[in-house]
């Protein structure tokens, strides 16, 4: 399994970096998955909202995986990076819808979810974010979740930012079993909150 997470200027640190962890501690403890971060365009490095410098070294366009994650951060903020930013650019959610269109499981943390709304994919759909953009969500024609976690089979959304901590851990459970997500969660001493809603 070929997990992508898409990142971006303003991304919210956590959001991404989270899930990216318990990930490859998965691939470590036997999964079979490869995660990579990655960005729409050649950018080399990306600045996080609290000032991270991440390096990329993929393209979204040039990866093909089964599941792609995307992280938000600094929605509130209506600024010139972040989540909101890129919503209002278009590319990001176009190139979410289209990889939806071609069976892509998506994934988000925190308003990474409003990127997916913006593509239009959590349309009629339950879905959760970060309490700070529940009610655009809701707005947006989802079907919004009180959940930390909200699972709905290819879509699964997660509230703000720790909350993707455990989306990942609920994802290595749904793919890999409870026994890898387990080593996974002792190894980082961790104890995921049970608090995922299926639908």
């Amino acid at each position: 399994m070929h997990i992508a997470i898409v990142v971006f200027e303003g991304v919210d640190e956590l959001d991404a970096i989270a899930p990216f962890e318990v990930f490859e501690n998965a691939r470590n403890a036997g999964a079979e998955l490869e995660v990579t971060l990655c960005t729409l365009d050649d950018a080399t490095e990306i600045t996080a909202s609290h000032g991270l410098r991440i390096g990329i070294n993929h393209r979204l366009d040039d990866l093909d995986p089964h599941l792609l994650v995307v992280p938000g951060g600094q929605w509130g903020a209506r600024g010139e990076t972040g989540a909101w930013a890129e919503a209002e650019r278009g590319d990001l959610p176009e190139a979410i819808a289209r990889l939806h269109d071609e069976g892509v499981d998506l994934a988000a943390v925190c308003t990474g979810g409003m990127l997916l709304a913006r593509a239009g994919v959590t349309d009629g759909r339950p879905a959760t974010t970060h309490a700070s953009a529940r009610d655009e969500l809701r707005d947006s024609r989802a079907d919004l979740v009180d959940g930390r976690v909200v699972d709905d089979g290819d879509l699964v959304t997660a509230g703000g930012v720790t909350a993707g901590l455990d989306l990942a851990f609920h994802l290595v459970a749904r793919e890999f079993g409870d026994e890898v997500a387990a080593t996974v969660a002792t190894q980082m001493e961790y104890d995921p909150q049970d608090a995922v809603v299926m639908r």
